[in-house]
């Protein structure tokens, strides 16, 4: 009986001391998984802080090239340089907007934004448009307002992504809101593509009919604006008869767009 009792009382013992080793572990382990917190904030801080400081540099540089294509003539565009390292020689010449025919401004403005006085970057309604034609299983077609060709050919690169889409919408913002509606024009027709190592106005011009952008008249603005969704395979020099027929479309669009966009102080 008495040593069934010392048994008893061994067990017990060892059962006490199992169960303050348990305390201590679990002790001992909040104890780690606190430190271990704690440790974790100050990084977690830090990389939220890093993050910020990174997004506001990015925002003030873009502010900063926006602001100064604003006031100064880019020399090329991503687009221009890209081809001069693949061999090509880009033909750019850049003239203001008072030196570029009113009739080419009513051209691209009938053929590629209608609503570029009124919009402020972004046409909804073609937005709507393209989408429910999409829904509707049709192929999917642009709805860049001239706003947004001008943030991509100025700032971004070429092909497609959400992540450049993305910027395009961000850029496009921050154009219209810096630039007045004379500016965006006068940048889109001295960049514009219209044709093999052909970008710009004057460019175009000269190539396909021998003198100066001011000397555009309605017909020829017409033909050079129905090239524009395809300038590498279109010409204005042999229009097809479907650019024929674009060129009557426009040349009808046009008498809605009378006021040009010839630049003031603001």
């Amino acid at each position: 009986m008495i040593k069934n009792l010392k048994s008893n009382g061994l067990i017990l013992c060892l059962q006490l001391k199992n169960k303050n080793g348990r305390k201590n572990i679990e002790r001992v382990i909040k104890k780690l998984t606190d430190i271990s917190k704690k440790e974790k904030r100050p990084f977690i801080r830090f990389l939220l802080d890093r993050s910020v400081l990174i997004l506001a540099g990015l925002v003030t540089f873009s502010i900063l090239q926006v602001s100064i294509i604003r006031f100064l003539n880019p020399p090329a565009t991503p687009l221009m340089v890209y081809r001069w390292l693949c061999g090509e020689k880009p033909d750019f010449r850049w003239r203001s907007l008072s030196e570029i025919s009113p009739s080419l401004q009513r051209a691209v403005i009938a053929a590629e934004d209608q609503r570029f006085l009124s919009h402020h970057g972004f046409d909804w309604k073609q937005i709507e448009r393209a989408l429910e034609e999409y829904q509707n299983g049709e192929r999917i077609r642009g709805a860049s307002t001239i706003t947004m060709q001008v943030a991509r050919n100025i700032f971004l690169w070429q092909g497609y992504s959400w992540l450049r889409k993305g910027l395009e919408v961000y850029y496009t913002a921050l154009i219209e809101l810096l630039w007045p509606k004379w500016r965006i024009m006068e940048v889109y027709l001295n960049i514009v593509e219209l044709g093999p190592e052909i970008f710009g106005a004057e460019a175009a011009t000269r190539r396909y009919f021998g003198f100066s952008a001011a000397s555009l008249t309605k017909p020829q603005a017409a033909l050079l604006a129905a090239i524009l969704p395809n300038p590498h395979r279109w010409s204005p020099k042999h229009p097809s008869h479907y650019i024929r027929k674009r060129q009557s479309t426009i040349l009808r669009e046009m008498k809605k767009f009378e006021a040009t966009l010839n630049p003031s102080p603001e």
